[in-house]
C-alpha cells in the first residue's frame, strides 16, 4: 500500500515539478514511509511513497522501471503470481518478486485491457515511452483512491486532496450540492465530483488516458445487469459456489510478506472471514483487533468475538474502548487525514481500530467492508422485496415476510406499520425517485433539489437497490474512510468481499438466495459457511453495524466543543434551520443527532482545513 502523486505538466520547469512533487509526497507520507522517489522527464513527473507488503527489497521501488514503461501503483494484484506464470510462458522475464512489475509486464502484453485481468484493488499511473501516454486506472470498486486536477494541457495527480491543494492555482471553490448529500446521506463524492468544484475523482473501474494532451476516461468493467444469467444450479451447488469463491478470495487476500490482521467485529462477515483464515492456514497465528463499548444502551461484540477466538485458538484477541479522552486527542488528526468532514461517528472510531492494529505490529488487515452491499445485509432491503411482492399481487408472501423481519427485529407495531408503509413506496418507485424522496426529508435546511440521477438498471428492485450501493451510495464512504483511516497508521487494509467473481456471481443468485422468505439477510453467506462459523454468529440475526456513543456522548463531551457552530461559513444553507437543529440538540432533543454531527463536522473542516 502507498502513495502516488504526479503531474503532466510543460509550463513548469524540472526544479519545480521536483520541488512540487517533494511537497505533494512529504503531505501524504503516512502512506508509505518506508522509501519515498520520483521520476521526472520532459513534461511527466511520477512519485511515490513505498509501504512494503510484497517482495520487501529496494528493487521493488517506486518509481519501477521496466522496458521503456515507468509505474507508480498504490495496491495490491493479488492474482500476481498466476498472472506472471502466464507472462512468463509469453516469454516475459522478472527481475523482482513483486506485483509491481508483473503488473507492468502485464501492460506490455495486454496494453489497457491488462487490468481486466486483475484481481485486486489499485490506483496507478504508469508512462509508456514509446507512446507518450500516461495510462491511470482505479479498481473496479474504487477501493483505492485517484483524484486529478486539469487546467488546460496540465493534469495533476495524487491519493489524496491534500496533496493536490498545493497545486499552484488550485481553485478552492466549493462543490456545495456534493457537500449537501454529505450532509443528507455521508456521501464523499459522486461519479467524478469532489467536495471541491474543480478537482474531480476517477470512478471506480474507470481508466483515465492523457495522450496528445488531451484527457480520454473510459469505463472497464461493470455489473453487468443487462447480461447476467440467473443461475441454474441448485440450492447445495448455489451454496459450495459461492463458498468455493469466497475461500479462494480470502487465500488470495492473505498473500504478504509481512504479517496479517483482522477486524473482528463479531457480526457474520468479519467473523467469516476469521473463520476462512483459520481453515486455510489452522497452523498460523493472525491477530485481530475489536473496539467494544461498554455500559448500557452501547455495543460491545467482545461476547461473539470470543466465540471465534473459542472455536480458533491460532486467533490473537486484541481489544480496545475509546476513552473520553482518546475521542478527544484524535479528533483533529482523524479530520485533517480525512480531507473532509467525518460524516459518521462510526468513521472516526475505525481510526481506533486502526491504531490498535498499528500498536500491535500488524501492517496488514482484513477487514469485512462490502457484504451488505450485495448480499443485501441492510434491513432497507426488504423494502424492495416486499415492494416486489406487493407490486406483483403476492400480498400473502409480502405479510409473511414483513412479520418475518418484526419478530426477529421484536418491532413496535408502528415500526412495523412504517416498514410496510416503506416497502409499498418501494413497490411504485424506483431507487432514483426513493433518493430524492430522502433528500427532501432534509428540506429547508438544503435549499437545492438533490442534483443526481440514479439510473434505472435491469433486473430486480433488490438488483437495482444492491447495484446503486456498491456504486453510487452506501460503499463509496465507507470504502472513503476505510482507506483514509487505515493509511493515518501506515497500514494496508484489505476487503475479501470486494472480489468481482464472488459478486458477479451473486448478482447471478435470486433475491430469495439473499434474503431469505423468513427475512434472512446475506442468506446465502450465512449457510454458504455455516460449517466454519461459531454456532452463536451463524445463528444471531441482528444487525448492529458499527455503532458508536459519537453523535449523542462523544458530541456532548469530549467533542463539545464542536457545537460552536458559525453558520457565516455556510452560507449556502439555511441559516435559521441549521441554528434551530444545533439549538434543541443543545437543549437535550437528540432526534437529529446525526444530522447535528454533521453539520458541526462541517463546520471544523470548513473552518480548520478549507
Amino acid at each position: 500500500m502507498c502513495g502516488i502523486a504526479g503531474m503532466v505538466d510543460g509550463r513548469s520547469s524540472s526544479d519545480e515539478k521536483a520541488e512540487l512533487i517533494g511537497r505533494m509526497l512529504k503531505s501524504i507520507n503516512h502512506r508509505g514511509p518506508e522509501a519515498s522517489s520520483f521520476f521526472i522527464e520532459d513534461a511527466i513527473c511520477l512519485g511515490h511513497n513505498r509501504l512494503k507488503i510484497i517482495d520487501l527489497s529496494e528493487e521493488a521501488n517506486q518509481p519501477f522501471h521496466y522496458d521503456g514503461l515507468v509505474i507508480v501503483f498504490n495496491g495490491e494484484i493479488y492474482n500476481y503470481i498466476e498472472l506472471k506464470v502466464t507472462l512468463q510462458q509469453a516469454g516475459h522475464k522478472f527481475r523482482t518478486s513483486s506485483d509491481t512489475e508483473v503488473l507492468c509486464a502485464a501492460y506490455k502484453e495486454w496494453g489497457e485491457n491488462c487490468v481486466d485481468r486483475f484481481i485486486g484493488m489499485w490506483s496507478l499511473a504508469l508512462w509508456d515511452k514509446s507512446k507518450n501516454k500516461l495510462f491511470c486506472s482505479r479498481d473496479r470498486f474504487g477501493i483505492k483512491p485517484f483524484y486529478y486536477y486539469q487546467i488546460g494541457e496540465s493534469m495533476w495527480f495524487a491519493s489524496e486532496i491534500k496533496a493536490l491543494k498545493l497545486i499552484p492555482g488550485f481553485n478552492f471553490e466549493l462543490n456545495t450540492a456534493q457537500i449537501n448529500r454529505g450532509l443528507a446521506f455521508g456521501w464523499v463524492e459522486n461519479e467524478q465530483q469532489t467536495v471541491y468544484r474543480h478537482l474531480k475523482t476517477l470512478p471506480a473501474a474507470h481508466n483515465l488516458v492523457w495522450e496528445n494532451n488531451q484527457i480520454r476516461i473510459n469505463q472497464y468493467w461493470d455489473i453487468d445487469l443487462q447480461n447476467i444469467k440467473k443461475s441454474t444450479l441448485s440450492w447445495e451447488e448455489k451454496k459450495e459456489t459461492f463458498k468455493s469463491l469466497f475461500m479462494d478470495s480470502v487465500k488470495l487476500h492473505s498473500r504478504s510478506d509481512v504479517a496479517n490482521g483482522i477486524c473482528l467485529s463479531g457480526g457474520l462477515d468479519s467473523s467469516a472471514i476469521a473463520s476462512a483464515f483459520c481453515n486455510l492456514y489452522p497452523e498460523t497465528k493472525i491477530k485481530s483487533f475489536t473496539i467494544f463499548f461498554e455500559g448500557a444502551g452501547k455495543v460491545d461484540e467482545r461476547p461473539f468475538v470470543k466465540e471465534v477466538v473459542k472455536k480458533y485458538p491460532n486467533v490473537i484477541p486484541y481489544y480496545y474502548e475509546p476513552k473520553a479522552n482518546d475521542v478527544a486527542d484524535l479528533w483533529h488528526d482523524a479530520a485533517y487525514q480525512s480531507d473532509v468532514p467525518i460524516w459518521g461517528s462510526s468513521h472516526l472510531a475505525g481510526f481506533f481500530v486502526m491504531r490498535l492494529a498499528k500498536q500491535n505490529g500488524v501492517t496488514v488487515v482484513n477487514d469485512g467492508q462490502g457484504a451488505d452491499e450485495y448480499l443485501g445485509g441492510y434491513l432497507h432491503s426488504i423494502y424492495r422485496i416486499l415492494g416486489t411482492k406487493i407490486s406483483s399481487g403476492k400480498f400473502g408472501q409480502a405479510w409473511s415476510l414483513l412479520n418475518g423481519v418484526a419478530s426477529r427485529e421484536n418491532f413496535s407495531s408502528k415500526k412495523k406499520f412504517d416498514f410496510l408503509a416503506k416497502g409499498i413506496a418501494g413497490a411504485f418507485s424506483d431507487e432514483d425517485m426513493m433518493l430524492k424522496l430522502e433528500y427532501r426529508k432534509y428540506q429547508p435546511l438544503l435549499q437545492d433539489e438533490m442534483s443526481i440521477h440514479v439510473a434505472k438498471k435491469p433486473g430486480s428492485k433488490l438488483d437495482n437497490f444492491l447495484y446503486h450501493l456498491i456504486f453510487n451510495t452506501t460503499l463509496q464512504p465507507i470504502l472513503y474512510f476505510e482507506d483514509r483511516k487505515s493509511m493515518q497508521y501506515s497500514i494496508e487494509s484489505r476487503v475479501p468481499f470486494l472480489n468481482h467473481q464472488l459478486i458477479e456471481f451473486a448478482f447471478s443468485l435470486t433475491d430469495e438466495d439473499r434474503i431469505s422468505p423468513k427475512a434472512e439477510t446475506k442468506y446465502i453467506l450465512r449457510e454458504s459457511v455455516k460449517d466454519i462459523l461459531p454456532y452463536n454468529i451463524y445463528a444471531r440475526k441482528d444487525k448492529k453495524g458499527f455503532v458508536t456513543p459519537g453523535e449523542v456522548e462523544w458530541l456532548n463531551g469530549p467533542l463539545k466543543h464542536l457545537l460552536d457552530i458559525d453558520v457565516k461559513k455556510m452560507d449556502w444553507l439555511n441559516a435559521g434551520v441549521a441554528k434551530k437543529t444545533v439549538n434543541e440538540y443543545k437543549a437535550g432533543d437528540i432526534s437529529k443527532a446525526a444530522l447535528v454531527w454533521r453539520i458541526a463536522s462541517l463546520d471544523y473542516w470548513l473552518k480548520n482545513f478549507n
